[in-house]
């Protein structure tokens, strides 16, 4: 089976996977194992795989929903949470192979609906640790005519979902399929990774400045139909890192939440505000289609 092939079954196998509700199809693509739960031990582990995953969208992703999950132990598994704040450290490169996410909560401020859960998080991959975070989530009533459900806990090795055809989908996930498959095109094309084509991760940069346009949809949405957290994340890690040249490496990267990720698509400008010997400062901020702010970033870079 061709590398292609293999993404295009992994797809399918996804869209299988968020056939049952409470979830969302980018943590089905990545295949998030949920290997253990509770509020002062959440791990949760991912592998990056042949055919994609050892990306910064995969990781925050990760490190978001490892923050999420523990916040939301000792709550019921339908609770909303929305992503406030979060903050991530690196001390080595992007690994490939398994990827571990430990998290535990730190309380709440506030009362009821609208209180903040806080939660620290440490990344760690085949050689050890890679980095740690943190991250505040508020507490949300579900949206107008939307039942949330539990998050299904799926751990690595649990049962299969049935095989999905073409021509079983409906019309959402023959969007999904349509776009890996147009992803998968551009990527023979241009030798770029595939996932920086099906997240919609293609900055561009000049001196000192960098813009990407992500487009929105079904493939990068959380369980309410919003860009998912750890993504638009991803999507500002990259952008900063274009307005730069490769001799620099992501340190660390803190993002203020203000709106949610809605609309046929997000855009990322990135401009450096610090360019030292051996340090830079890189502020991106994320706006949907109609020029409302969606994510504030600040990211340390250093060289090499």
């Amino acid at each position: 089976m061709s590398a292609e092939e293999r993404i295009r079954e992994r797809v399918l196998r996804a869209i299988a996977l968020n056939r049952k509700p409470g979830y969302h199809f980018a943590g089905n693509f990545i295949d998030l194992s949920f290997d253990r739960v509770a509020s002062d031990d959440t791990r949760i582990s991912y592998d990056t795989g042949a055919d994609g995953g050892g990306d910064i969208g995969s990781l925050a992703l990760a490190a978001d929903f490892a923050l999420g999950t523990a916040i939301r132990a000792d709550l019921d598994r339908a609770t909303r949470t929305a992503t406030v704040s979060m903050s991530l450290e690196f001390g080595a490169p992007l690994p490939t192979g398994i990827v571990r996410a430990t998290s535990r909560c730190h309380g709440y401020v506030g009362e009821g609906y609208g209180r903040l859960g806080r939660a620290r998080v440490t990344l760690d991959g085949p050689a050890g640790e890679i980095g740690y975070g943190s991250g505040a989530f508020m507490i949300l009533k579900p949206p107008p005519n939307v039942t949330m459900h539990p998050v299904p806990h799926r751990k690595r090795g649990d049962a299969e979902p049935p095989k999905l055809a073409d021509d079983d989908l409906a019309p959402d996930e023959r969007r999904i399929l349509r776009h890996a498959d147009e992803a998968l095109e551009r990527a023979a094309k241009d030798g770029q990774p595939f996932l920086r084509h099906f997240w919609g991760y293609l900055p561009e940069g000049t001196r000192g400045a960098a813009s990407c346009v992500m487009p929105n949809g079904p493939h990068v949405g959380n369980r309410v139909g919003n860009v998912q957290g750890g993504i638009m994340m991803g999507l500002a890690a990259v952008t900063a890192s274009a307005a730069l040249s490769e001799s620099w490496m992501l340190n660390a990267i803190h993002a203020a939440f203000i709106s949610p990720g809605e609309g046929p698509a997000l855009k990322a400008q990135a401009s450096v505000l610090h360019h030292g010997q051996r340090l830079c400062v890189v502020r991106t901020e994320v706006t949907r289609s109609d020029a409302r702010r969606v994510l504030e970033v600040t990211s340390t870079f250093i060289r090499r």
